[in-house]
Order: structure tokens, then C-alpha cells, then sequence
């Protein structure tokens, strides 16, 4: 269920100082554990899908599962398609009923980065769909968190202008996967590319930020929140514990325990954000 375009609520919740958590799920379980936490404290959520995530599922099982919850669970959300390496994906999940897209050129040259994204935003246009866009170095998983590589307000600038992107996933010191130490945020940084630019801003690498320095980066423009690592974490260390606690081979009991932790965690992150 949905009220409004994505591109329209993200700049709601950014006027309001507040932020959607956009979620990452893997299959129906997971699915089901933030659905339930969405649904308890009636707040909206963003369903996100990887390219991994859409080839595990299937395109058409994945899109059918997340509407068809929504509508169950009578949640307004969106779906999203998280991390797009390719115009060709992009344009399988616009046609496929996505409300929104990432495109992800943020390893590209910055010219390249504006080509593939403006292209993107194009293409959108005709599905009425949020288009979000990368720019700077926010470590994916694997790959080294000691790299800097912090988005430069003025290159962000130049780069909305550039494109006509909706949303922009900015680097300020977030990481994809887990933190060896807290991330120190960098709020000065993300103050002037708020100043600077009139687009949806994006926090990637959610899991592990602590609540106060989500907060902080909601005040000063966040409005989308990325959760992935946490929700996979969660939901097989629960069920690794059921399995390592009794001789059950009945899925129907060892799933539950394991949609309820997601359902927790959720549940926590959804009142930070609101």
C-alpha cells in the first residue's frame, strides 16, 4: 500500500526532519519479520531487492511477495531496487512495477557516474519512479574501510544539477557491513551538501550506527535510512541457536523465533527514525 510517490514522501520526511528505514530482504521470512514490526507501530517502509537478492527469488515471486504484504499487512511502502549495477537491471525492475531505483556508478569516474545516472533518471521519468544515485566511497562489503573517499558538497552539487537525480547516497564515514569501531559521522560535511543541493538524502551502511548519530544525520537531511546486514545477522544467528538447541526439523516452528528477531530489530530502528 501506498499513499504517495516515493520521490514526493522522501521529501516529506526530509521538510520533517524524520526518515524512512529502507529495508533489504532476502526471502519470505525475513519479509514476514519486518512486515510484523511495520505494521504494530504503523509506520511506512521501504522494501528493498539487490540484484542477488531478485536472481535467489525470481523477479516476478520478489515483487509479487513484497505487494502482496504490503497490502496484507496494510503497510504504506515502496519497492526499491538497491544497488543496480546495470542500466538493462534498472529497466527489468521499472517494468516489473518497482517505484524506485539505485543506480550505483559511484566507482566510475564522476563524468561517467552523471552519463549513466542522467540515462536512469530518463528512463524513469515515464514510470513516475525515484531515481537514487551514489556519489563518494561508502565501502561495500569486502572492501576496505580504511579508503576515504568522502562525497565533496560542491561535487554533489554539480552532480544533482547534472542528472536530475532524486536522491543522492552521499559518504560521510557509513560503511556496508558491520563496524570494527563506531563510525564517526561527518555532519559538517552533510550539513553544506544540504545546503547546497534539493534532493532526498541517503544513508547507506545502517547496521551499527548507534541511534544518537542517526538522529543527528535525520536533523541535518538524512530522510533514507539503509538496513541489510543487520536483518541477514539477526535472522541466522536466531535460527542457528534454535537448530543448535533441539532436533527440530519442522521449518514451520524454527522459522518463527527467527521472524520475530527481525521483527525486534525493526522494530528498534523504526523508532529511531521516526
Amino acid at each position: 500500500m501506498k499513499t504517495i510517490n516515493l520521490k514526493d514522501k522522501l521529501k516529506q520526511m526530509q521538510q520533517q526532519r524524520s526518515a524512512l528505514l529502507a529495508t533489504n530482504f532476502y526471502n519470505y521470512e525475513t519479509l514476514c519479520g519486518i512486515m510484523e514490526a511495520a505494521s504494530a507501530m504503523k509506520q511506512p517502509v521501504i522494501l528493498q531487492l539487490t540484484r542477488s537478492s531478485i536472481e535467489y527469488m525470481g523477479m516476478a515471486v520478489a515483487v509479487n511477495m513484497a505487494k502482496t504484504a504490503l497490502e496484507q499487512y496494510n503497510v504504506e511502502g515502496w519497492l526499491h531496487l538497491d544497488h543496480s549495477d546495470s542500466y538493462e537491471l534498472v529497466a527489468q525492475c521499472l517494468e516489473a512495477g518497482f517505484d524506485s531505483v539505485m543506480i550505483d556508478a559511484s566507482e566510475k569516474p564522476l563524468e561517467e557516474n552523471i552519463a549513466i545516472t542522467r540515462k536512469v533518471v530518463a528512463l524513469a521519468a515515464k514510470y513516475n519512479a525515484n531515481v537514487e544515485a551514489e556519489l563518494g566511497y561508502v565501502a561495500k562489503l569486502g572492501q576496505s574501510t580504511e579508503i576515504t573517499g568522502f562525497t565533496e558538497p560542491e561535487e554533489a552539487r554539480y552532480f544533482v544539477a547534472q542528472t536530475g537525480v532524486n536522491a543522492l547516497a552521499v559518504a560521510i564515514g557509513s560503511a556496508h557491513g558491520f563496524y570494527k569501531k563506531a563510525p564517526e559521522l561527518d555532519i559538517e560535511r552533510l550539513k553544506e551538501i544540504h545546503r547546497l543541493t534539493d534532493v532526498a538524502l541517503v544513508l547507506h551502511g545502517g547496521s551499527g550506527i548507534p541511534a544518537a548519530s542517526l538522529r543527528e544525520s535525520i536533523n541535518n537531511g538524512i530522510c533514507k535510512i539503509n538496513l541489510a546486514t543487520e536483518i541477514k545477522n539477526i535472522f541466522i544467528r536466531t535460527l542457528d541457536k534454535c537448530l543448535s538447541a533441539k532436533e527440530e526439523i519442522d521449518l514451520r516452528k524454527l522459522f518463527p523465533p527467527a521472524i520475530k528477531a527481525v521483527s525486534d530489530l525493526v522494530t528498534e530502528k523504526l523508532e529511531i527514525v521516526k
